[in-house]
């Protein structure tokens, strides 16, 4: 593995132009746009002294529901770690464009609650191309470290869709429409931009109608880990410091929408999942577990 440490940030906006050039017919076939074809990289980038951003943790926990404290809530390294992620998937030896991926899965293991005040190091890597029954799946692996001290891990599994596998199943929790109905949710059509001026994570899927369209969306969809943030914040009055919290994308919320949480206690952790309140339709099923 080739290790890389960048000197800042990268701007997820520059890096979606970019990544939107790359997924033009052809454009992939040029060495410095991704799309060419071929096996995911073995390369991890590093982002060091990473320093929280009050106003926008604001931001997120307004959108997500959180409450503002003083430790960071479990899905916001993500946040962190995402321009990371765009950075990898832009690379020119990367195998497809970014552009109409879609989030099928995600873990996360919070080692300890993150202080807002830390400064962290951030590690981002990919894994191996599989098979999918709608395509193929890799996932983002990311770590974040503070004094030397790994913290926090999360899997994040995508989807490139195309020619699937019928041998290959979809994995990760279970959709049981028997939980009890905790709360009802409406979600209004400018979720996914909301929530992209928070993450950075501006995939056209997400944005308008028009820009979904062009994906085969009928309509803009929710950002996966939205639900799994706002699913978070619903429970984060039960979740331990050092928990594991896992979580498997149904079918995309489309916007505007009306959905319901359910949940209920399992195996010393929760279970939980989102279903649409109009009829029934499986969302996301998760599970969060003490470490």
């Amino acid at each position: 593995m080739t290790q890389r440490t960048l000197d800042g940030a990268p701007s997820t906006l520059s890096l979606y132009g970019r990544a939107a050039v790359g997924s033009i017919p052809l454009a992939g076939k040029l060495p410095f746009f991704a799309g060419g074809g071929g096996e995911i990289p073995s390369d991890e980038l590093v982002l060091e002294g990473v320093a929280v951003e009050p106003a926008r943790l604001a931001e997120y926990c307004g959108v997500c529901g959180f409450t503002m404290r003083d430790t960071l809530p479990a899905t916001y390294p993500h946040i962190l770690a995402f321009p990371l992620h765009m950075a990898l998937m832009t690379q020119g030896d990367f195998p497809f464009s970014a552009v109409g991926l879609v989030h099928v899965a995600n873990r996360i293991e919070q080692r300890r609650p993150i202080g807002v005040t830390e400064h962290l190091e951030v590690r981002v890597s990919a894994g191996e191309l599989k098979p999918h029954p709608k395509g193929k799946t890799f996932a983002l692996l990311t770590k974040v470290l503070s004094g030397g001290e790994t913290v926090w891990e999360s899997e994040s599994t995508n989807l490139r869709r195309g020619k699937g596998s019928d041998s290959a199943q979809d994995t990760g929790p279970s959709f049981n429409p028997d939980l009890p109905v905790e709360a009802e949710w409406p979600l209004a059509g400018d979720l996914g931009r909301s929530y992209g001026a928070v993450s950075g994570d501006r995939n056209p899927i997400h944005m308008y109608g028009l820009s979904a369209k062009a994906f085969g969306f009928p309509r803009q969809i929710a950002h996966g880990m939205w639900t799994k943030a706002r699913c978070v914040a619903a429970l984060e009055a039960r979740l331990p410091g050092a928990f594991e919290v896992e979580v498997a994308f149904k079918r995309p919320i489309l916007l505007p929408s009306k959905v319901e949480f359910i949940s209920a206690a399992a195996d010393g952790g929760v279970n939980f999942a989102v279903r649409s309140a109009l009829d029934g339709e499986p969302h996301l099923a998760g599970a969060a577990r003490p470490l």
